[in-house]
């Protein structure tokens, strides 16, 4: 048996960055590991320059995640106003960039997608025996957290509760699979659960298994890819690969 933190993500909007090309910020269609670990970051009031303890929590903590839906893609075309590069010239604000006089600001393009109505679930656990936070710790936090908690993106914030607790599983598998979330309701002052969230808000697709390498998965690997969302500078924005195991509904657990 292992103790688990569970607690899911929904919001009309999220973005689930992948290695940028260009200018094209493009989506994954499940939360990467360090878009979870900002989060938890972020609960705990860790800043994106305190690299020791940035550090320290992206290798204390194992990430699983099912996805119930992807979600709709949204592409954003972007326009903006920028100086173009000089030598030995540096800007430090925005009004300085855009005071640099109209004969050396430019246009750059980009694009950016977006998952509309995403919903997963995500488990997390201890990978080594002293945690820098314990999980009952993290579920405080994530209740009443230090800074904002957002989806990939400030501008992609959650549009429910992430109802976040501590639970015993045999294996991640079964954690995934058995901790239920529900739709929230006000009545009288009182909230009430009148039914899962998974369906009530949303129609559910195939739904798939993410998950890195752990002992305890109670599942089979369909597929093993590379991934690039270790954070090992948040302020530097540097990210390292990891193995990342998929599964599907319905696949053989581990005997």
């Amino acid at each position: 048996m292992k103790d688990y933190l569970v607690f899911r993500l929904y919001g009309p909007m999220a973005a689930w960055g992948e290695i940028a090309i260009g200018e094209s910020r493009h989506s994954a269609t499940h939360p990467s590991k360090s878009a979870i670990l900002g989060l938890m970051a972020a609960a705990l009031g860790i800043r994106r320059d305190e690299d020791e303890r940035q550090t320290e929590l992206a290798s204390a903590y194992g990430i699983g995640v099912k996805l119930l839906t992807p979600g709709s893609l949204l592409k954003d075309y972007h326009t903006a106003q920028v100086p173009r590069a000089e030598k030995n010239v540096r800007y430090f604000t925005r009004k300085q960039e855009l005071e640099a006089g109209s004969d050396k600001i430019g246009t750059i393009l980009s694009s950016r997608e977006y998952r509309c109505d995403s919903l997963a679930i995500v488990a997390v656990w201890g990978k080594q025996n002293t945690l820098p936070y314990t999980l009952q710790h993290l579920v405080n936090k994530l209740a009443r957290p230090e800074f904002h908690l957002y989806l990939g993106r400030k501008s992609c914030p959650l549009s429910a509760p992430v109802q976040a607790r501590v639970l015993t599983f045999p294996d991640l598998r079964t954690a995934l699979d058995k901790t239920h979330f529900c739709a929230l309701y006000m009545a009288a002052g009182n909230i009430i659960c009148p039914s899962p969230i998974e369906n009530e808000l949303l129609p559910v697709g195939t739904i798939r298994y993410f998950w890195e390498e752990t002992e305890n998965a109670g599942m089979e690997a369909v597929q093993s890819t590379q991934r690039y969302d270790q954070p090992t500078s948040r302020s530097r924005w540097q990210f390292d690969s990891r193995e990342e195991h998929m599964s599907l509904a319905g696949g053989n657990h581990v005997s």
